[in-house]
């Protein structure tokens, strides 16, 4: 990975509030273009984290980069920040807001009316630009706050928790305008413990847990080191043979199939050998990957 390829790099950051120490010797990168996936309980460390990259505040120790220089008010330009606490003026007019926002951001009136022309449409929100907040949804302000991160058109999006509060909706909706974000090359970086939803975004993941790293990289990468061999398994007989603790070492019973996890150094074709010579008649046998949340669960249980 050479530099062109880094949005982001975190070396070595600690950040500590009088005894508490809320980020401990954390590092980690960012691919340009790609979701990273910011992951962690609540607690562990990842707003203070973006609080960082966002330069409202300093790391005690360690470095941070942006675009391959120091944070600056240049670099920061590039960023579009949407905070876990979120808050809009009560009393201006959505189109109002949104062109204030825009202007904070060095966006002049035209080209910031045509985006939030562009924006609200995507958003279904266009019958509501001239109301005001107190008449929105929880769902509704949510987006107008998301059209604000974006009106600048940022090279890197920082989201922290975007889907908390939302409703199935309106989740797919916001998980369908950061697919668009990434299809256009944007760099952005979600934080979240929706694993599930992490799954279906993310090419890289971070997953911290009081304040420190647990595991990272590629989300292939990560689901190869977790080692698990899972297999669903829907048969009938074969009994003895998933009794065998040379070749399972777990089952668990779900509605009309088990999960079978493999020994040490046991062959999934053994287990379907032995079975079809013990007279299973099996209708499924498929090997599975962990999902990122047992992963994330087994992860953070372990700390």
């Amino acid at each position: 990975m050479n530099e062109q390829q880094v949005t982001l790099r975190v070396e070595d950051v600690t950040k500590r509030y009088g005894g508490f120490t809320a980020v401990e010797d954390l590092s980690f990168n960012v691919r340009a273009g790609k979701v990273f996936g910011f992951l962690g309980p609540n607690g562990a460390g990842k707003t203070t984290t973006i609080r960082m990259i966002v330069g409202i505040t300093a790391p005690d120790e360690g470095r941070i980069e942006l675009f391959g220089q120091r944070i600056s008010p240049e670099t920061q330009d590039k960023i579009g920040y949407l905070p876990e606490e979120r808050g809009l003026y009560k009393k201006m007019k959505i189109f109002e807001q949104l062109r204030y926002f825009a202007a904070l951001k060095g966006v002049s009136q035209k080209l910031a009316d045509e985006r939030i022309d562009f924006w609200l449409e995507r958003m279904n929100l266009s019958d509501w630009k001239k109301k005001k907040t107190t008449d929105l949804s929880k769902g509704m302000s949510q987006k107008i706050q998301f059209i604000s991160t974006v009106l600048h058109d940022p090279d890197l999006l920082i989201l922290d928790e975007p889907f908390s509060g939302l409703d199935p909706v309106n989740v797919e909706f916001m998980i369908e305008a950061v697919a668009e974000l990434k299809a256009q090359h944007k760099t952005i970086i979600f934080s979240t413990h929706l694993m599930e939803t992490a799954e279906r975004l993310c090419d890289d993941i971070i997953l911290i847990n009081k304040s420190r790293k647990v595991i990272g990289g590629s989300l292939r990468e990560v689901k190869q080191s977790f080692g698990k061999n899972l297999i669903a398994l829907r048969s009938e007989g074969g009994g003895a043979v998933l009794e065998d603790r040379s070749l399972i070492a777990k089952i668990t019973e779900h509605a009309d199939e088990r999960e079978i996890e493999l020994a040490a150094n046991a062959d999934a074709q053994i287990l379907l050998k032995k079975l079809i010579d013990n007279g299973a008649t099996i209708s499924k046998f498929e090997q599975v990957e962990p999902s990122l949340n047992d992963i994330f669960i087994e992860k953070v249980k372990g700390i």
